[in-house]
């Protein structure tokens, strides 16, 4: 339940935007700080969360992050201005940076190593299931209700979320420790900040912007001061050990690689609906489903497969899947229709459901009870930031297709930059100045700068599949197999 809040928050905002920029005045850049206020709590806080759901226990911090998720809900429906709506959603990303990893860590618990696969399955397509659940539940509450109901529609669930935790979850001791290590809290926080902002100001701004390399070179600055003042305190807030485990590292980075292609193809998939096929939002969230449909499917059939063939198979083909649906996708034409994406968007569908849940169960195999917090923040956190340099990466790559393609001959600048602006702006231009041919020149622009886009998305695959082929085991111990302490060795 926490994680279907979670999913649904991430693209319900997407179907208000326009009415919240008539209704609360907000700017294009306010607009823009709805989305990356959560996205950069989210990523800031996330091995914090880590470590202090290992030291106090994870169902008492699980509780408490999702009523702060369910009250900030209920303060982004209920705010009045632009500015507090922003503190609002990260509000909301603070919240979340604490669900991800906590319910994640609390698998290794509650589930025996024969089930964990099972759980971690349904993990992954609950985090998933609200991404296409969003626009449907967003389109339909704004044709009948305020714009606050897409947050609204947070407090039941949250709700029944808590309740669930309450009861159902036993109260399992934190690890404890002395000490909390603030300096690798502060340093991670401004690091994974300053990187993530980094990337999203690029896919924003362009990767010319002096403001994007200074951001990046900082978080990554910041990030290796982190790592090397890890080793070096008696009490770390991450277990960097856990890089010497190839499970947890080819688990992580392959995991991390999957998200870099899945959230670029979100980022295009909807524009492609909207801008080239005329769908609206709630249409858009219909037309995702068959994606989310073929996660399901495959992560089930996965799930079979990994007992029988290996991780290794298993995950290689994913990710041939995953390279050979965006091929497919390339070939997509501006007046193919819906019906000419559906095959390609089912096959990245099964190509996600084979990697994804197949691979975190590798890495979280790796973990043992007492860090299972801060290894899942860890491997969320790369996956995050994978996300982010993923929609920046492919969204730079989709916007210079884009803007290289269309003809804004004869227009006047002012025209001209709103119709290189994006495909979405220059179909409603064209609209408005009866210019059918700019409209036609649009769309052929967008499917040749979407071409570029999953030729990338598609190389990321064929990288995959050779590193999974490669570097992974055969088979894949199932279950957590705590590392031996020194005092393990001395009292043996």
């Amino acid at each position: 339940m926490s994680l279907l809040t979670i999913g649904l928050d991430l693209t319900v905002l997407n179907v208000a935007v326009p009415t919240l920029a008539v209704d609360l005045g907000a700017t294009t850049t306010q607009l823009q700080w709805f989305g990356n206020a959560y996205t950069l709590a989210l990523a800031a806080l996330l091995l914090p969360a880590g470590l202090l759901g290992d030291r106090f226990g994870p169902k008492k911090l699980l509780l408490g992050a999702l009523t702060a998720f369910g009250l900030a809900s209920l303060w982004c429906a209920c705010a009045g201005s632009p500015g507090e709506l922003i503190a609002a959603r990260a509000g909301l990303g603070v919240a979340a940076a604490f669900l991800i990893p906590l319910s994640l860590s609390l698998l290794n618990i509650l589930f025996p190593p024969e089930e964990r696969a099972k759980a971690l399955t349904t993990w992954v397509l609950a985090m998933f299931a609200g991404i296409p659940l969003g626009p449907l539940l967003g389109g339909w509450l704004l044709d009948h209700f305020a714009w606050g109901s897409v947050f609204l529609i947070n407090v039941p669930l949250t709700a029944v979320g808590v309740a669930a935790v309450l009861f159902l979850v036993p109260l399992t001791p934190g690890a404890g420790g002395s000490r909390i290590d603030f300096a690798g809290i502060a340093l991670s926080t401004a690091g994974l900040l300053a990187l993530t902002y980094g990337f999203v100001h690029a896919g924003e701004h362009g990767w010319g912007d002096p403001l994007t390399y200074g951001l990046i070179a900082t978080g990554t600055a910041l990030v290796a001061v982190f790592c090397w003042a890890q080793t070096r305190v008696p009490e770390p807030l991450t277990d960097l050990a856990l890089f010497r485990e190839p499970r947890f590292v080819w688990g992580a980075v392959l995991a991390t690689l999957a998200s870099f292609a899945l959230m670029g193809l979100l980022f295009v998939l909807p524009q492609l609906f909207q801008a080239v096929q005329g769908a609206d939002a709630l249409q858009t969230g219909v037309r995702l489903l068959p994606l989310i449909g073929g996660m399901l499917v495959a992560a089930k059939g996965a799930e079979r497969l990994v007992a029988v063939l290996g991780v290794r198979v298993v995950v290689a083909g994913g990710f041939v899947l995953l390279a050979a649906g965006p091929a497919w996708g390339s070939t997509t034409s501006p007046s193919g229709g819906y019906g000419a994406t559906v095959g390609w968007e089912l096959v990245i569908g099964l190509g996600t459901g084979s990697t994804l849940p197949p691979l975190m169960t590798m890495a979280m195999g790796a973990l043992t009870e007492g860090r299972s917090g801060a290894g899942s923040a860890l491997i969320q956190a790369l996956r995050q930031v994978g996300g982010t340099v993923g929609v920046a990466v492919l969204g730079t790559v989709l916007n210079g297709g884009y803007r290289d393609g269309v003809d804004v001959t004869g227009l006047p600048a002012p025209v001209a930059d709103a119709v290189r602006g994006s495909a979405s702006g220059a179909v409603a231009v064209a609209e408005e100045l009866r210019l059918p041919s700019l409209a036609a020149s649009a769309r052929a622009a967008f499917t040749g700068g979407m071409a570029a886009t999953l030729w990338v998305c598609a190389g990321l695959a064929v990288a995959g599949a050779l590193l999974a082929a490669v570097f992974l085991p055969a088979r894949a111990a199932a279950g957590a197999q705590p590392r031996e302490s020194e005092h393990d060795v001395v009292a043996g």
